[in-house]
């Protein structure tokens, strides 16, 4: 039952990562760093084109924040932990966030019976394209609000230490560089920080927006473009991220084709995001409408796949969250 869920297999785990894809994600993180970093320091990486690079790749560290969260990138609980570290510097705010406010309340699409803190609904501008523009000012304080509440009442110490931490750790290296040397900072450190945090809310909207969350295969898009998955670590397959959240990354393309292809709504697939954000939200005024139901009629719901049943699946996410949560990996 458990490689049924998490889509486990008996491969060898290479040396300290637990999957060789892994070492995209930690690659990502490197270039990233070296990106906004060494403009601070040599006057002659200052140029535009280092500066749009560096907004790109902190979209990216933002992606392997989430995978990460979910599932670590080494063998090691200690480095794992050790990564939230340089991954909170690279979003300017604490990377364990993810935790209750993703893993938790976004997986499950509400908070006790209240909206997912994340949920498109939460912007309501008639040009969607303002909805855009404007989610990442409902949803980041939204997140926070509610990532401070979770802590207060279910009060994991481990979660707690961890959560400060990551966010002294991000403030005060970035408080260093900023006294070190301050318009290089703000130019390729700052921004790109705040560019990669905001886009990664974005995201909820966009994946989620006109979507049926009630729904057991219709409840988020895809983008399924190649190169699209290969930089972005699979991020596109969501549908399949949400029915089955202890799976790794790179299996969700092969798991998104043979499990949810034959279920959803095929309008919830789409080829490009650029090409879906300029019609939905572009050149399309209001937004489309909700796309409802249970998939294809002659194709059973997760009974024929020998899944548990959808609250059995949350309630499993929930205790790897918990362990999370509390310092494990």
């Amino acid at each position: 039952m458990e490689q049924i869920l998490t889509g486990s297999d008996s491969r060898a785990e290479p040396w300290l990562v637990r999957r060789r894809e892994e070492w995209r994600q930690v690659g990502i993180v490197a270039v990233y760093n070296a990106l906004i970093l060494t403009p601070v320091f040599v006057a002659s990486a200052r140029h535009p084109l280092v500066f749009l690079a560096a907004c790109y790749f902190s979209f990216l560290n933002a992606v392997v924040i989430h995978n990460h969260l979910h599932k670590g990138v080494f063998h090691s609980k200690q480095l794992n932990k050790a990564f939230r570290f340089l991954l909170s510097f690279g979003a300017l705010y604490p990377a364990s966030a993810n935790i209750p406010s993703h893993n938790l309340v976004h997986h499950h699409f509400g908070d006790d019976g209240q909206p997912d803190w994340a949920a498109p609904g939460h912007v309501r501008f008639r040009w969607n394209f303002l909805n855009l523009l404007h989610f990442p000012n409902v949803a980041g304080p939204n997140t926070f609000t509610g990532v401070k509440r979770w802590s207060d009442v279910t009060r994991h110490a481990g979660f707690v230490l961890q959560y400060n931490a990551e966010t002294v750790f991000a403030f005060a290296v970035t408080g260093l560089l900023l006294w070190g040397n301050f318009w290089p900072t703000i130019a390729f450190v700052v921004l790109p920080q705040f560019y990669g945090a905001r886009c990664i809310l974005r995201i909820n909207l966009i994946q989620h927006d006109s979507c049926d969350v009630d729904s057991e295969w219709n409840h988020s898009r895809n983008f399924v473009g190649r190169g699209f998955n290969w930089i972005m670590c699979n991020n596109g397959y969501h549908t399949i991220h949400h029915n089955r959240a202890g799976m790794h990354w790179a299996d969700l393309a092969q798991a998104h084709r043979e499990q949810a292809v034959p279920r959803m709504d095929r309008r919830l697939d789409e080829r490009s995001m650029v090409g879906y954000l300029l019609r939905a939200f572009v050149f399309k005024v209001h937004r489309e409408p909700t796309v409802s139901g249970a998939g294809h009629e002659d194709v059973k719901e997760s009974d024929d796949l020998g899944l548990p049943s959808r609250p059995e699946r949350f309630a499993a996410a929930d205790e790897v969250a918990i362990q999370e949560a509390g310092g494990a990996t």
